[in-house]
């Protein structure tokens, strides 16, 4: 830089006739103008150097955490850590709104306004909170990502006990929630081609039998598995099923209130039941009901695994704004859905379905136009086709990793496709020969219970190590106990329920 200074100032300086001041006075503007080009090229060159630097940091991470574990660079996972602010708020936004916040006005039938709405929203509290440690976990040992719950799982309560506690239920919620969609999906594909049919008996009469329908929604859910080979190919997808399902529950709750309320509704607790031990059944049940609304527990370390991280921006910071702008949206979704819902059908949604969107269809059903009937159901299909994805993500990396574990070499695209369809195939003969999962839903939901309420509470206990006189340590182990506890009542509650009303088991009869 220096020499380049001096060679301009002796060509300006020789260029022409010019007396000893005339060139002092030259020579002083341009040393300055050129201190001033020289100082601002300084600045330049420093900020390019800081974002090659960046950069380099980011690169070096990937590489070290590759080089640790080359496996990661294998696996749906963690192949590829391109994600960002959008597509982990896309992801969580899927993978949260469930068709299952559909039964939360059935919760307000046995808790009442007052509790209902306590009730719903100390949940909410409880499983954002156990989410933020989930976030803040996931890079707890330095140089090490726990980019599933099983990994942090052990790491936190050692590989035996780890594992024990956390495989089935991990399974469970992803595999499991997979054959609900498929149940739901095909059910909803059957309720969309008889709005398409109207009236005709000949459509009818031709319509596929239950199992060709869930055929029909696996198929079209493992088609689009195919082009997604990691879980951030998937975000694209999800924000999709995010406008679907956003979409779907306001439309259900909004045209309920454009209608307005059917006759005889009542909002008296003590009328929806017909003794004490009813009454006592029907508010555990609804606990269960409002502690289930809530999922993706199971996916959220999988999510931020997708995010690049450095020291200069931990993955943390960015994956909690995603977690709180997606969760803000999901509450506007769930609440509108629960209060508007009671306040709409009261008592009355027992005896319509439970579902909200049953209750709709069935009271008004007729009164509104096909074509918006129609495409809330096809709203729900699409949304339940895009979730699919998100949760069979968790087992299509656990049979990779299963692969590349052996093989030491990434699975072929041909592999890959093989394990997609071995489970859409798995997934569809355990729909059909199970098509009453749902009523079971709230027994084995109970036991997954602890996966989102307790374990984060005491992996925080146990990879944190604060003090037992600390805050933290009082407030963990206090939730922890407390959902082990809640898991046991709500899985005693509805094993009570199933005595008491039976179970439909129409063992491969969809």
């Amino acid at each position: 830089m220096g020499q380049a200074v001096e060679i301009c100032v002796e060509q300006i300086t020789s260029e022409g006739p010019t007396n000893h001041h005339q060139n002092s006075a030259i020579k002083s503007k341009v040393h300055h103008s050129l201190q001033i080009i020289e100082r601002a090229m300084r600045v330049s060159d420093i900020h390019s150097a800081s974002v090659r630097m960046e950069e380099c940091s980011l690169e070096l991470d990937l590489n070290q955490q590759r080089e640790a574990n080359p496996q990661e660079a294998w696996l749906p996972i963690t192949e590829s850590r391109k994600g960002n602010f959008f597509s982990s708020l896309f992801l969580l936004l899927s993978s949260g709104i469930g068709i299952q916040a559909l039964l939360l006005p059935a919760a307000f039938v046995a808790l009442g306004w007052f509790w209902g709405i306590l009730c719903l929203t100390l949940a909410f509290i409880w499983q954002l909170y156990t989410i933020w440690i989930l976030v803040h976990l996931h890079e707890s040992v330095p140089g090490t990502r726990y980019s599933r719950f099983l990994d942090l799982s052990i790491a936190a309560f050692g590989e035996k006990l780890g594992k024990m506690i956390s495989i089935f239920p991990v399974m469970y919620l992803s595999g499991g929630t997979c054959v609900m969609l498929i149940i739901i999906g095909g059910g909803i594909m059957k309720r969309f081609h008889q709005v398409l049919c109207g009236d005709e008996a000949a459509c009818i009469a031709k319509s596929p039998t239950g199992a060709e329908w869930y055929l029909i929604f696996m198929c079209s859910a493992i088609l689009v598995a195919q082009f997604c080979p990691n879980l951030n190919s998937v975000a694209g997808v999800s924000l999709l099923g995010a406008i679907m399902a956003v979409g779907y529950c306001t439309l259900v709750w909004a045209l309920s209130v454009s209608k307005g309320r059917p006759d005889g509704v009542s909002y008296d607790p003590s009328k929806a039941a017909g003794s004490k031990m009813d009454r006592v059944r029907g508010v555990l049940n609804a606990l269960g009901i409002i502690a289930l609304a809530f999922r993706g527990h199971n996916v959220v370390l999988e999510i931020q695994g997708t995010i690049p991280s450095n020291d200069q921006q931990p993955s943390h910071k960015l994956m909690w704004r995603g977690v709180t702008t997606s969760y803000l949206l999901i509450a506007l979704c769930i609440f509108p859905l629960a209060l508007v819902g009671y306040w709409v059908y009261g008592n009355t949604i027992i005896t319509n379905g439970r579902s909200l969107l049953v209750a709709f269809s069935t009271i008004y059903g007729d009164k509104i136009p096909k074509f918006l009937m129609g495409a809330i159901y096809l709203l729900v299909i699409i949304n339940c086709i895009t979730t699919f994805q998100i949760y069979a993500m968790v087992v299509f990396d656990s049979l990779e990793m299963m692969y590349t574990g052996r093989k030491n070499r990434p699975c072929p695209r041909w592999v890959r496709s093989g394990f997609r369809f071995f489970f859409g195939g798995f997934a569809y003969f355990v729909s059909v020969a199970l098509p009453f999962l749902g009523s079971l839903a709230a027994f084995i939901g109970g036991i997954m219970l602890p996966l989102t309420l307790s374990y984060p509470c005491f992996m925080w206990i146990a990879i944190k190590k604060p003090s037992h006189s600390s805050k933290m340590w009082c407030i963990n182990m206090g939730l922890g106990c407390l959902g082990l506890g809640l898991s046991v009542v709500l899985v005693g509650a509805a094993l009570w329920d199933l005595i008491v009303k039976g179970i439909d088991a129409n063992f491969f009869n969809p």
